[in-house]
């Protein structure tokens, strides 16, 4: 079975939970209720893995918002220059 196919969102009735507007206001409450999901997912960490992976821009995956993951891919590419260098 594909991590997909066992993920919590599938049974959130509004998928656009996951995709919301902006970054104040309602918006953060929505976000909030977005993570509640994820907090009791059995995949959360596979789904994080797939949007850091192919740089998904859009969206809550893995309880992460756009910005977070971007700053993970950051962190990450800092991490590996670290080691490319140290290496050499």
């Amino acid at each position: 079975m594909h991590w997909r196919e066992r993920a919590a969102c599938l049974y959130v009735e509004d998928p656009d939970l996951f995709f919301p507007i902006g970054h104040s206001g309602p918006t953060l409450d929505q976000i909030d209720e977005a993570r509640a999901v994820c907090g009791r997912c059995p995949v959360t960490e596979q789904c994080l893995d797939w949007a850091v992976r192919v740089e998904q821009v859009e969206g809550i995956w893995g309880g992460t918002t756009e910005s977070e993951r971007r700053a993970t891919r950051r962190r990450e590419g800092r991490q590996t220059r670290s080691t490319v260098i140290t290496a050499a």
